[in-house]
């Protein structure tokens, strides 16, 4: 912003005049009126000197090579320009790039323009401006938009030859081995011990996986990004200069190095790791956890992790910055650096080369690439059996979603009900629904399920989700319904900036609906890989042929959009990587609505579970989600939240159905005496209490795995209380009824409908056969690698 920026220092002075008329005669729109073109020099930049340009309101930003004598093969501006020209045309957040001048004559230098973006930078990685939950999101933020950058395919946007393809690790220790030799030689700098001894570390240890190939950004830190100015949305990023195509884990390892900086060390001025400042950054409140900034990039791009070879990542991450700043450092002392602060590197480069062999000696812990992790059940329940499991905002928003629960939704029910019985059309939505909607949406209980939008954990929300689970019609005021949760957190991990603009924005702001079609009629669903619905490729689009059920929300009259699992690979690919998803309008040509099911007897309008077909479903190639193959990636990512919300949910119900049992056995006679003073009742209700802890305390420990570790390391958990609540839900509802008598099946309690749901519930992401089966065979393995430790 041109707040950053003075005047233009001696040293990099260029004739103004020339430029002004460059820009009018190659600058598409740019003023063409005598007033004088502003001219000002941004403090930040250490490599290519970066200006802003203005005239008449129109804004610009200039980078331009440095003068005098240069190291070879940095400085490419050209490069900058073309990577940014062809992001831009991908739509990543990048400054759209106005012209490229190779002509030194212009202004003595190879130069490009760009587009002013104006928003907020973050010079300070402690974000000391910003409250915790904020923090959380820019961070988060940060990382889901560097895992959308190696997600995008470089040769569909004409990158070829941007980069090498393949042993890109040995190159970069090469590069920046020769870069720092290359800045002492030539300002006779003094030698750096440590980093003599990395020029033989590195090189000796490169991995020897099979690298992947991705474009790689070089310089990923929060500094070089601008964000939106009031929302944690990254609108820019900037500085290009190190983008080659290459392993991606270099770009995440530099990205995530501030979490690993040696204890024992200062962070001086001008670290681009470190940040500079004196607060410890992994201590400050709302950072997220390093192991969750990491995961969330692996589950975006498919990365397993612990990652392997971490170690050397880590390690070539801070070389490879010392060695950026020995350069900066050797041009001060040849009068040609871009910042006033450049001879200060020289100590931040020894400084990073210090950490960066104690990294490579071990003495810094990153996690490890290999091997079997103890997890000891005292820390992993810890935070559930907690006094004060939730944080103070957390209590707040609880207390909150209770008391709305209690005094706005279950009161709403009968009136809910009325209309879906005495309407002439019941797929339409009772009008109490908006009511109860704008209600919580202006008391800010909205979106709680999803981190990024409600700053809660996983564990915070599953004790909201069980308050919302008391009524039948408890989630939705909320926005918190599935499927439009589940779909919500596929567009917000996987969908490109174009998806979430198009369909995860208006399903955040509660104006449409979404139905997940999965499961289909003519093969056994609890094997997905059975599907048989198909996405075909022609051109520019994908053309979607196949039957459907069970598409829940399918009968909601705002139905705008669903997420559509299909095949797209031939049977020559592994198992697991024939299915894709795909966003399909359900206004779109072909996409018909068969019939709706009915579960027990009842249709449940205006949600509805239907029988959806796709015949000859035409729809942009860019509907596809995360790329073809990538189907069950996704929907692990999509399983195991929505997995923990429906058994927290379930657990609402169960605690509201012993609420009705007590209730009723103080109410009602039978053979001279109150059913609550009747052994056998007293039994049920103990047993009832007894299942409902022991499920929800498995259940918080699930949703705390998945918060500490992610879904995959959560599966066994979260595979567990698939099978143990709805179970639980269904006994316990069953005393309920069977207390109740007649009453109990009737419409004048909600216990039916709880337990067709809770029955439901024990079929829907897979029968209870399927889980058994998952948790037998990982307990197994963890019993196996326990006894060869």
């Amino acid at each position: 912003m041109a707040m950053d920026a003075s005047n233009v220092r001696k040293q990099h002075r260029f004739d103004e005049d020339h430029l002004h008329v460059y820009l009018k005669e190659n600058v598409e729109g740019f003023p063409q009126g005598p007033s004088k073109l502003e001219v000002l020099q941004y403090k930040s930049g250490q490599s290519n000197p970066t200006f802003y340009l203005k005239k008449d309101g129109r804004e610009l930003v200039m980078r331009k090579k440095p003068p005098g004598q240069l190291l070879r093969g940095a400085h490419q501006v050209g490069r900058e320009y073309r990577i940014q020209k062809a992001l831009y045309s991908a739509g990543f957040p990048v400054p759209k790039p106005v012209a490229h001048c190779k002509d030194a004559s212009v202004i003595g230098t190879e130069f490009y323009v760009m587009e002013h973006v104006r928003g907020r930078i973050f010079r300070d990685i402690a974000l000391p401006e910003l409250s915790p939950a904020e923090r959380k999101d820019i961070y988060f933020a940060m990382i889901n938009t560097l895992a959308h950058l190696h997600s995008l395919d470089f040769k569909k946007f004409g990158l070829q030859g941007y980069g090498k393809e393949g042993g890109f690790c040995r190159r970069q220790v090469n590069t920046w081995t020769k870069q720092f030799q290359g800045a002492m030689k030539i300002a006779s700098l003094p030698e750096v011990p440590s980093a003599t001894e990395l020029f033989e570390w590195l090189p000796n240890n490169i991995p020897k996986n099979t690298e992947r190939t991705s474009i790689v950004h070089g310089d990923y830190r929060l500094e070089n990004m601008i964000f939106h100015p009031t929302k944690p949305v990254i609108i820019a990023v900037l500085d290009w200069e190190l983008s080659t195509l290459g392993d991606p884990l270099t770009d995440l390892a530099y990205n995530c190095a501030a979490y690993y900086w040696p204890e024992n060390m200062n962070s001086g001025a001008g670290n681009p790791i470190a940040g500079g400042g004196d607060t410890q950054f992994s201590a400050v409140p709302g950072i997220p956890k390093r192991e969750d900034y990491m995961k969330v990039y692996c589950a975006h791009t498919g990365v397993p992790y612990p990652i392997q070879d971490w170690q050397f990542y880590l390690a070539l991450a801070y070389f490879r910055a010392a060695s950026i700043c020995e350069g900066v450092y050797a041009r001060s002392k040849l009068g040609n650096a871009s910042s006033e602060t450049a001879e200060a590197r020289g100590a931040v480069a020894k400084q990073l080369s210090d950490a960066s062999l104690l990294i490579a000696k071990g003495s810094v812990s990153p996690p490890k690439g290999s091997g079997i992790s103890r997890i000891s059940l005292s820390e992993d329940i810890s935070p559930a059996l907690a006094m004060e499991p939730l944080s103070g905002r957390g209590r707040d928003l609880l207390q909150k979603v209770k008391d709305f629960v209690k005094k706005e939704i279950i009161p709403a029910e009968a009136v809910y009900e009325n209309h879906v019985r005495t309407a002439k059309d019941p797929w339409t939505i009772p009008p109490v629904m908006e009511e109860l909607k704008a209600k919580a949406k202006a008391a800010g209980l909205w979106n709680l399920f999803l981190p990024s939008e409600s700053g809660l954990t996983q564990l915070e929300y599953a004790y909201m989700a069980e308050q919302m689970g008391r009524s039948p019609l408890g989630s939705e005021p909320f926005n918190c319904a599935a499927p439009d949760t589940g779909n919500m957190e596929v567009l917000h991990l996987y969908g490109t900036p174009e998806q979430k603009e198009k369909w995860l924005r208006p399903l955040l702001e509660g104006r449409i609906r979404s139905c997940y079609c999965m499961t289909e009629p003519d093969v056994a669903s609890s094997d997905a890989t059975n599907m048989q619905c198909t996405f075909t490729r022609e051109g520019d689009e994908y053309v979607i042929n196949g039957k459907k059920w069970w598409s829940s929300g399918a009968g909601d009259p705002r139905l705008g959009v669903a997420i559509v699992m299909g095949r797209t690979g031939n049977k020559e690919s592994s198992t697991h990587k024939q299915h894709s998803m795909i966003i399909i309008p359900t206004d779109a040509p072909g996409f018909v609505k068969v019939r709706p099911l009915s579960v027990f007897g009842s249709v449940d309008a205006p949600h509805g579970h239907f029988e959806v077909r796709f015949d000859s479903v035409r729809v942009p190639a860019s509907n596809i989600i995360l790329g073809e193959g990538r189907g069950f990636e996704i929907a692990q990512g999509r399983l195991g939240p929505g997995r923990i919300h429906h058994c927290m949910r379930l657990l609402g119900m169960a605690e509201r159905s012993l609420e009705l049992m007590c209730q009723r056995a103080d109410e009602r006679v039978a053979f001279g005496r109150k059913l609550n003073k009747m052994q056998v009742i007293q039994h049920q209700v103990a047993e009832s209490r007894i299942e409902i802890d022991m499920a929800r305390l498995l259940v918080l420990k699930a949703a705390h795995m998945h918060d500490k570790y992610g879904s995959k390391k959560a599966r066994k958990e979260i595979a567990m209380i698939k099978i143990v609540v709805p179970r639980m839900a269904c006994q316990v509802i069953d005393r309920a009824i069977q207390i109740h008598g007649g009453g109990g099946v009737s419409d004048d309690f909600p216990l039916a409908r709880y337990y067709a749901g809770a029955r439901s519930l024990r079929l829907a992401d897979g029968p209870d056969e399927v889980h058994l089966a998952s948790v037998a065979k990982q307990e197994l393995k963890d019993q196996f690698q326990k006894a060869m430790l």
